[in-house]
């Protein structure tokens, strides 16, 4: 099969990390013997041409910008790419890949399949402050978010609130497909070294880990509160660190110093994607938090299942598709809660046997359910019924 798939982000910046579930799903169809031309949109244009991947695999950029002319020219292009495909995936709503998606598919009587993986317009009201132009981009988000399932042929849904969506919009049962988010279990594992990422931050003594985007709706102070519990309270001597950026990361900053935890938080900025399983192979143990909300009850988050395949223990907030996730291979903590979280990571510190059979737990959720395989399965099943 030809398959044609459309990212509206940036697949090489470590600033828009959530890319790597596109490329995976697409190295994985190259494994089943499909051909992927992978569509993407940079950061900074600089009009670059196509790319192979690896054999049967090519990524191409396409503009960015601003402007009637450029969506009209990304239309036009992606029409003559349809012509190649037998199917046409796009993910998120976001109407610079959507709009020429969907037309693209319209005019060449080609399938074209909807990978809804977060409630954007959700995130876009909770990342933002009310004010005219934000309203009009916020209404605009939601409008795309209920016109777009209704627009193609199948959606697959990365949490059972986006299916209850799916549902409310009208959707029949049979266009609807589970796409959870996977991990790469061959470069996640037990056996990564940490030892490096150790001996750079000076760390001796039990480390802690958040993993994640320091932006909106991550609630990465959940973190930094329950570290201020653990430090006074349990174990002194614990390091923590915050592996990824965003534009919240001098805020979060600061909330470490008014906790008088500075130096004991460790933020490391952005990371690039490949060295992200050596930074969770140096920790002892792994953190998810969250707040209860209509963003967090539809995630289905990289972070946790990343968590799973490299075989650590995990504390996580009970909330949405976490605790199907886990699947009992973590402590749940209630939702934004850190003293909840600091009781979680306290008794697994005390606990070694707890800290093994979890891990071991985790490892095989990865391996079963929980991998980039079954994902790209699920899709390919979708693919078959808009065909």
């Amino acid at each position: 099969m030809n398959i044609l798939m459309v990212h509206p982000h940036d697949i090489y910046s470590k600033l828009e990390p959530w890319t790597v579930r596109v490329v995976y799903i697409a190295r994985e169809f190259v494994k089943k013997g499909h051909n992927v031309k992978l569509v993407y949109f940079p950061l900074q244009w600089t009009n670059a041409g196509p790319v192979e991947l690896e054999r049967g695999l090519t990524a191409i950029p396409f503009c960015r910008r601003l402007g009637p002319h450029i969506l009209i020219g990304n239309i036009r292009r992606l029409y003559n790419l349809a012509k190649w495909t037998d199917v046409i995936h796009f993910q998120k709503c976001f109407y610079h890949a959507a709009i020429p998606a969907i037309i693209a598919g319209l005019l060449s009587a080609k399938p074209v399949h909807y990978d809804w993986d977060d409630w954007e317009f959700k995130i876009f009201e909770a990342s933002t402050e009310p004010g005219l132009l934000r309203d009009i981009v916020w209404i605009f988000i939601g409008f795309l978010e209920k016109i777009i399932p209704r627009a193609v042929d199948t959606v697959s849904v990365a949490s059972y609130r986006l299916r209850s969506e799916c549902e409310k919009l009208g959707l029949e049962e049979g266009r609807i497909f589970e796409a959870h988010v996977g991990a790469d279990i061959t470069r996640f594992g037990p056996g990564v070294s940490g030892e490096r990422v150790r001996r750079e931050y000076g760390i001796e003594g039990p480390l802690v880990l958040y993993l994640g985007q320091l932006h909106g709706g991550q609630y990465v102070e959940l973190f930094i509160e329950m570290a201020s519990v653990l430090i006074n309270e349990h174990r002194p001597d614990l390091s923590f660190m915050i592996v990824g950026d965003g534009y919240r990361s001098e805020e979060l900053k600061k909330l470490t110093r008014r906790l008088d935890l500075d130096g004991r938080v460790i933020f490391t900025g952005a990371v690039d994607h490949t060295a992200v399983p050596g930074y969770i192979a140096a920790a002892d143990i792994c953190v998810a938090c969250f707040q209860k909300n209509d963003v967090t009850v539809c995630k289905s988050p990289l972070k946790i299942v990343e968590y799973l395949a490299s075989g650590k223990p995990i504390v996580a907030s009970n909330v949405g598709e976490v605790p199907r996730m886990l699947g009992g291979a973590g402590i749940l903590a209630a939702p934004g809660d850190p003293r909840s979280l600091a009781d979680g990571v306290a008794r697994l510190l005390a606990d070694n046997g707890l800290r093994r059979e979890l891990g071991l737990c985790a490892r095989r959720r990865a391996e079963e359910e929980y991998n980039w395989k079954v994902t790209a399965g699920n899709l390919l099943k979708a693919y078959q019924k808009a065909r």
